[in-house]
């Protein structure tokens, strides 16, 4: 099985194998229920071969008889032509419907690495961004030690889960793990318990911190507009925290959380 799925979406072909081929998407996985295969067994033996064999293309990646129905022979016969996996299951349409589109959406999703940490404070996924050595893990220790929760250290897999929504995760092979200059790398489970982790978490601020540097201009008041960068397509709005000796970093997060959980309620 070599062949590759590049459409979440499913097709159930009921009209195309009438004959209706206008809207053929040959590219996405194509599902035959109880409908699609009464449908079938109803056209006269010569159209039912030369019908399945306009939707059974080999574009098509695989094709699913569900709930346990007896497969025909037209199908074994196309599906060994023309090299697509011929698959079966037990569930009903509706069910493996659902299942294939939640799965495929979240592994099909367009996707990217970013170089930061990523926190749930209070509730809200943090991605904490900056140059190497900042203080990135550093902050992610002293707001675990609070009570804050790591989803990733060092590298974020960010994921657009739909128009709206970015979620991160750890790459499987830094999982759980903190990277602290003078310490190494520190297994937070361990220190701090399964509790304090979690392995996926939708992002809703970004927190960039910088260099403090003389004489750049810093918001003192809270009256400029906030600021947003774009991952994915997707606005994440953005706080810049300058750093210097002596800011307590995790608490200035833990603030500008609970500031932007603020704003959006009024927006």
């Amino acid at each position: 099985m070599d062949k590759e799925i590049t459409d979440y979406s499913l097709k159930r072909p009921s009209a195309e194998l009438v004959g209706y081929l206008t809207y053929l998407t040959p590219q996405r996985i194509q599902i035959f229920g109880r409908t699609e295969l009464g449908l079938f067994e109803q056209l006269s033996s010569d159209l039912r071969y030369e019908n399945l064999a306009k939707v059974m293309v080999q574009e098509v990646p695989c094709l699913i008889i569900t709930r346990g129905l007896p497969i025909p022979q037209e199908f074994v016969r196309l599906a060994e032509d023309r090299g697509i996996p011929l698959l079966a299951s037990d569930r009903s349409t509706t069910q493996l419907y659902y299942l294939l589109i939640r799965f495929l959406a979240n592994r099909l999703a367009p996707s990217t690495l970013v170089h930061g940490v990523l926190v749930d404070v209070f509730g809200i996924g943090v991605l904490i961004t900056g140059d190497s050595g900042i203080g990135k893990s550093e902050t992610a220790l002293e707001l675990i030690r609070g009570g804050h929760l790591l989803v990733a250290d060092d590298a974020v897999e960010v994921q657009r889960v739909d128009e709206e929504n970015l979620h991160g995760r750890a790459p499987q092979s830094i999982k759980h793990l903190l990277e602290v200059r003078g310490l190494g790398i520190l297994d937070v489970t361990k220190l701090f318990g399964a509790g304090a982790v979690r392995d996926e978490k939708e992002i809703h601020l970004l927190v960039e911190l910088e260099e403090w540097k003389e004489g750049k201009y810093y918001d003192r008041l809270g009256l400029d507009p906030p600021q947003t960068l774009t991952i994915l397509g997707i606005p994440i709005p953005k706080v810049t925290i300058p750093v210097r000796p002596g800011r307590q970093l995790a608490s200035i997060i833990e603030v500008a959380v609970m500031q932007n959980r603020l704003r959006s309620k009024r927006m």
